[in-house]
């Protein structure tokens, strides 16, 4: 039995002709605003007042739901330049300026502990070993 698999999975699902749902959303909210304004500043105000808000809120809107730059969409272009200007560009090793690990303080009961235990392990450590040899030796 042949099933048909997706080729294109990476592609997000178009809803309404070539728009996303995200692409929709962008340019329903935009559009919104954008009409808003002009709706509330062209009853009071000429086209000089009203038409600049509604020209920047409608190319923001239309670059943030079609522009891509370098395959990247516009929004995350953005974030990435933003955080290229503001972090720093180079790192510089300064040696003995870190602040080294310190453990917290332990009492001596834990650290009488801690002791036995690594004895322990040691001792179990060259048992293994003796008992891998005295094998190995067996074989010859």
């Amino acid at each position: 039995m042949q099933y048909k698999v997706p080729q294109n999975v990476q592609r997000e699902d178009q809803i309404i002709g070539p728009l996303t749902l995200k692409q929709l959303a962008i340019v329903g909210i935009g559009g919104g605003l954008a009409y808003l304004i002009y709706v509330q500043l062209s009853k009071t105000y000429h086209i000089e007042i009203w038409l600049p808000p509604v020209f920047i809120i409608s190319t923001i809107t239309i670059a943030l739901a079609f522009l891509k730059i370098h395959g990247l969409p516009f929004h995350q272009y953005i974030l990435h330049f933003i955080e290229y200007k503001f972090l720093p560009k180079q790192r510089i090793w300064i040696q003995k300026t870190a602040n080294p690990y310190i453990p917290p303080q332990m009492d001596k009961k834990t650290k009488e502990k801690i002791s036995k235990t690594k004895e322990k392990t040691k001792e179990k450590d060259k048992k293994s070993i003796n008992d891998l040899v005295t094998i190995l030796n067996q074989k010859k």
